[in-house]
């Protein structure tokens, strides 16, 4: 027999270890140690030092059949190794472009049980033609990993693998690509999958888990597929599968206020109309769903009451430590899904509308929300909360609206005719918060998983006197164009008027009249440098929503006023004019020559821009002959 000390929680471990050793040469015991044979270890794969674990929950790896048996497989799936060239937000490109192209790309996220949106999709056109061509240049070796395709679009569950939260095993949609940082295990009947949705979030199965690896307590976490597939599986009880049901309806409910998620109805002030929404009453059911489920748990992988206390002993540990820094990933999704301030989500919500994005209708009763989906059917190509085809938007446009008192498409009028019609108060600051919030607001909420792809752009003059709101998704060649010949150049006509009238006024003018002559004259050389930078723009700018927002956005970054987002854009057009991003097609407009010539020696780039005739394959090395070594030494 061994004795083992767990002073893992102790801050102060030296004055720990001293009485712990006083306590031993006194013949008394101490709660932090245990007595354990060291042949006790083998029963647990990898024969981890559990010794804090009872015999009974060790042997359990004994008792029970592995995870990765019986119908069931876990799998990681693609590394892209270029996730910015090859992923995207599915908010980036439209329904009919994403056809065929765009596929939802389960990668991780946020520690979220039972339910997580997958907002991601991957470029996996023609079986993922680029991607497996994506070779190094130098080397010759395949950058990308597209690993078990086979199990690709398959509905299953899914998981983030790098973590310092527990594990989160949630339900995989059908007819989305894995990615090898989400984890998915499939199954030959899909009812399994329910069954194992709710043994894999419960305590007892999570802490068999965590014995497989030796983690003890709170810290960074690898959920590896090897892990899962030998942690200890029993088949669930039918209560059991109904509540991880129920747990996943209640989370998608909470879901149903973000708008970028597949489940977006309305936003949060208006969400209560559409019934069934109480956050606080939801995340109160699902503590004691989690509870329930936890109990049938421990009582099917028969721990004993000192092991459930253990393992509770082991949670109230790992929710401090989920306080630390998770993945980058885990950070930004965290973030973008954060509790937001209710007011501006509603104005933000009635933006879209304004540009018509979402369906006021669900708030006013003249569209009842669609029927709930099944938890493993495809995601859908809108969400319920989006205006369906066909239907005519709130406002007609041509896909720009502006920040200009009195034009029929100002855009803080059309919110407030918007708040109007589904009859709710409007803000006193609705214009101050378009002019000084919004877009900081709409960058964060449409950032994920490194992503930043705001939908709604503020192209402004130098002052922020006037601002141009783009619509990415109404987003084209001639969009530059319309922006001057629609607003910028009646703009100036008016404001011209204007400056003339004061200036022929001549002496007569009022120190007011005096003061709005210099304004309108500043006015108008900014109007004038705006019509001007669009004009240079217009000719060469071909933007494609496949390239993504970033892209898209990078040769108008010096009409972007927003500090961070300018930068960003700075920094993607230097790259682009470098020749970083050349499997853009924003590239091919621009520098059409030096891509052209890549892609003869560059096959995904050539698939990238449908020149693949123009890729040569290189001639086959010959291999070098090995000689044989004489014996005996030199003739």
């Amino acid at each position: 027999m061994s004795q083992f000390l767990r002073l893992l929680a102790e801050e102060d471990k030296v004055a720990a270890l001293t009485s712990v050793c006083t306590k031993f040469r006194q013949g008394e015991a101490a709660p932090c140690s245990f007595t354990v044979a060291p042949e006790a270890f083998d029963a647990v794969p990898g024969k981890p030092f559990a010794y804090w674990v009872s015999e009974g929950v060790r042997q359990t790896y004994q008792r029970l059949p592995q995870f990765e048996a019986g119908g069931r497989t876990v799998r990681v799936g693609l590394q892209t190794s270029d996730d910015f060239r090859f992923v995207r937000g599915w908010w980036e490109a439209s329904a009919q472009e994403s056809a065929g192209k765009w596929f939802p790309f389960a990668k991780g996220g946020a520690y979220s049980p039972y339910y997580a949106d997958v907002y991601l999709v991957v470029n996996w056109e023609l079986d993922g033609a680029e991607i497996t061509n994506f070779f190094d240049r130098k080397t010759g070796k395949l950058n990308s990993r597209p690993q078990n395709i086979e199990f690709y679009f398959r509905p299953g569950l899914t998981w983030t693998v790098f973590t310092t939260r527990a594990l989160g095993v949630r339900v995989l949609p059908e007819g989305c690509v894995l990615s090898h940082v989400g984890g998915a295990a499939i199954f030959e009947e899909l009812p399994e999958a329910r069954k194992a949705l709710a043994l894999c979030s419960s305590s007892a199965y999570r802490y068999l888990l965590d014995l497989t690896q030796g983690l003890a307590d709170a810290g960074r976490r690898v959920y590896g597929v090897g892990a899962i597939g030998i942690t200890p599986f029993l088949e669930a009880s039918h209560r059991m599968e109904e509540l991880a049901m129920t747990a996943w309806t209640l989370k998608r409910t909470l879901d149903t206020v973000e708008e970028t998620s597949h489940a977006f109805a309305l936003p949060a002030a208006l969400r209560v109309r559409l019934g069934n929404y109480d956050p606080p009453a939801i995340e109160s059911e699902l503590a004691r769903i989690q509870g329930e489920i936890d109990a049938i748990a421990f009582d099917l992988y028969g721990f004993s009451e000192a092991d459930q206390a253990a393992v509770q002993n082991k949670q109230s540990a790992a929710s401090e430590g989920d306080a630390e820094t998770g993945t980058d990933d885990e950070i930004d999704d965290a973030d973008s899904d954060a509790p937001i301030d209710h007011t501006a989500g509603l104005l933000s919500w009635a933006v879209g509308v304004a540009f018509g994005r979402f369906d006021w209708r669900l708030a006013t009763f003249e569209r009842d929300a669609p029927a709930e989906p099944e938890p493993f059917d495809p995601l859908p190509a809108k969400s319920p909360g989006m205006l369906p085809a066909g239907v005519t938007p709130f406002h007609s446009h041509s896909g720009i609206l502006v920040d200009d008192q009195g034009h029929p498409h100002d855009l803080a009028r059309l919110i407030e005719e918007v708040l109007i019609r589904v009859e709710v108060p409007v803000p006193e600051d609705a214009r101050r918060w378009l002019q000084r919030d919004f877009f900081a607001f709409h960058l964060q909420r449409y950032s994920k998983s490194r992503r930043k792809a705001p939908i709604y752009w503020p192209l402004s003059t130098t002052s922020s006197s006037y601002t141009l709101w783009v619509y990415y998704p109404s987003l084209t060649s001639q969009t530059l164009y319309t922006a001057i010949n629609d607003f910028v150049e009646p703009k100036l006509k008016q404001v011209g008027a204007d400056v003339t009238t004061l200036r022929n006024q001549g002496s007569a003018r009022t120190r007011d009249d005096e003061k709005q002559f210099e304004a309108l004259q500043s006015f108008e050389l900014e109007l004038i440098e705006l019509r001007d930078t669009l004009l240079m723009l217009a000719p060469t700018y071909k933007p494609n929503h496949d390239d993504g927002v970033q892209i898209s956005a990078a040769p108008l970054w010096s009409m972007f006023l927003h500090k961070p987002w300018h930068k960003v854009l700075k920094d993607t057009w230097a790259k682009l004019e470098k020749g970083d991003y050349d499997w853009a097609h924003l590239a091919m407009s621009y520098w059409p020559e030096r891509v052209r010539e890549k892609c003869k020696t560059d096959k995904s780039l050539a698939i990238a821009h449908g020149l693949e005739h123009l890729y040569v394959e290189p001639e086959a090395q010959p291999k070098k002959a090995r000689g044989r070594k004489k014996a005996g030494g030199d003739e």
